[in-house]
């Protein structure tokens, strides 16, 4: 049986990278996987890495270039290149686009592309403002079809009180209930 085709689309939530390689390479086993980063999350040395390790770890699971540009994104929907799309991890700026329909990074186009098709778009939450400014966009996102969440929970209550992050671990189990129409349960942990 043929592989179901997965989007990995990364943001800039830098200090989850190292994990949310780690799913990209489990998900790999399951999926095949096409990559997609934002430009910033494609382009930024951080202190957590240099950009192009990054690529390069990702391009090297999934066996394919990574795509990082509106105009590599943009065939996703008129190809329907994908059965569903993981945005892991995807940052409160993100969630405010999706929300708000702005599509101008190669992640958001490739959303709303994809989106064009019914087809199922996971968000695995990696905010340090969720509970603050972006509840709405989250709000917005979960009444939206076609958008599910991985699940997710406050990152540091005491430290950071608005932060949150999804749970990655979930992410098999997230994009089959989304390939299957349903939200995986429970969505707080």
């Amino acid at each position: 049986m043929e592989k179901k085709r997965l989007g990995f689309a990364m943001c800039g939530s830098f200090c989850t990278f190292a994990k949310a390689l780690d799913t990209a390479d489990a998900l790999a086993r399951e999926y095949e996987l096409v990559p997609i980063m934002s430009e910033v999350s494609a382009s930024t040395d951080t202190r957590f890495g240099r950009a192009e390790d990054f690529r390069a770890r990702l391009a090297e699971i999934s066996g394919r270039e990574v795509i990082c540009t509106i105009a590599a994104a943009e065939p996703i929907g008129p190809k329907k290149l994908l059965d569903a799309l993981l945005i892991l991890p995807c940052t409160g700026n993100t969630l405010a686009k999706l929300a708000h329909g702005v599509a101008d990074s190669s992640v958001t186009l490739a959303a709303k592309a994809h989106l064009r098709n019914e087809r199922p778009v996971i968000i695995a939450v990696s905010t340090n403002d969720g509970l603050g400014a972006n509840a709405a966009s989250i709000g917005r996102l979960m009444a939206r079809k076609n958008i599910y969440f991985l699940p997710f929970r406050q990152d540091d209550a005491l430290g950071k009180p608005c932060s949150l992050v999804a749970d990655f671990r979930k992410a098999p189990e997230a994009v089959a209930a989304a390939l299957a129409g349903r939200q995986l349960q429970p969505l707080l942990l």
